[in-house]
């Protein structure tokens, strides 16, 4: 018997040794990325000036850094890919989550998670044969295929997967007698869903907002592929423009000096943009839970 206990504790004692480990080379690795980051970006930053950085002018050889142009059309494909992607992945969990019959849910669920595991080449070549000719016959007005929204409508079906599973989850996590609750006052299944059960899983549904824009914002190969690739201030969805993620991949093996370190300095902005959009979602289901704690005390 006792050994039996020592044998237990033992076993104990290694695997929390070895999650302990884990946790440590996560916390390591995020810390060198951003020493490495921070540590190349913000000199190069500082010694070319920041009027400079952030211009609106990408001419390497003639030392024009302007970055300006390339961190907008990241934020609007970002952007217009998730608001697409999320109106569709919310309503697609909302339709599984009340209005499917049960037995199809699994497999179209299953359905949905394999777009996860298809490559972002695919994605882009997929694109690139179907979205961008598509679009430059019969919606551009000038003939013009590639750009923000074709690059959005190809992130907007990649980010789907992420939308729609934690969507779902967060759904699946309301308790059933807020939906009976509601049901009982006289409300309609759609009144039920919409209004009761999908602001309680308000937490949920954010973080899959969160995660699915962290997607659309580091994405790389299949935005290369369909947005054009010119460093140009964006003045239409039509138009060939460049965002900071392929800025970073089309100069990343041909660069050196200076051009290579820009390279650097634009990763160091799009992280900290990246951990800005953490932090945001972070104040935001804080904020959340506290005014759920006073609404309870009060209600007690």
């Amino acid at each position: 018997m006792n050994q039996a206990y020592r044998f237990i504790k033992t076993r104990d004692a290694v695997m929390r040794g070895i999650f302990l480990l884990c946790a440590a080379f996560s916390v390591l690795a995020l810390g060198c990325i951003t020493l490495f980051l921070l540590a190349n970006g913000l000199p190069f930053i500082g010694r070319v000036g920041l009027t400079n950085f952030f211009g609106t002018t990408w001419h390497l050889s003639s030392g024009a850094y302007g970055i300006l142009s390339m961190f907008v059309a990241s934020i609007y494909v970002a952007g217009l890919s998730t608001g697409m992607g999320v109106a569709l992945g919310l309503f697609t969990a909302i339709a599984l989550y009340k209005f499917c019959p049960k037995l199809a849910v699994p497999p179209i669920r299953q359905l949905i998670n394999l777009l996860a595991a298809i490559p972002s080449v695919i994605y882009g070549l997929f694109g690139m044969i179907i979205i961008v000719p598509f679009l430059r016959d019969h919606v551009s007005p000038g003939g013009v295929g590639y750009g923000i929204l074709a690059a959005s409508l190809v992130l907007s079906i990649m980010i789907l997967p992420t939308i729609v599973s934690i969507s779902l989850d967060a759904l699946n996590s309301v308790p059933r007698n807020y939906y009976e609750g509601a049901l009982a006052l006289g409300a309609t299944s759609e009144q039920s869903v919409f209004r009761v059960m999908l602001p309680a899983a308000k937490s949920g549904v954010l973080a899959a907002i969160v995660l699915s824009m962290g997607r659309a914002v580091g994405e790389t190969m299949a935005v290369i592929m369909v947005i054009g690739g010119s460093p140009v201030m964006p003045t239409s969805l039509f138009q060939s423009v460049r965002t900071m993620t392929a800025n970073i991949a089309m100069g990343a093996t041909e660069l050196s000096g200076d051009s290579a370190t820009a390279l650097v300095a634009t990763g160091a902005v799009l992280f900290v943009f990246a951990l800005l959009l953490n932090v945001s979602f972070s104040m935001l289901s804080g904020g959340e839970e506290r005014g759920k704690k006073r609404t309870q005390k009060t209600g007690a």
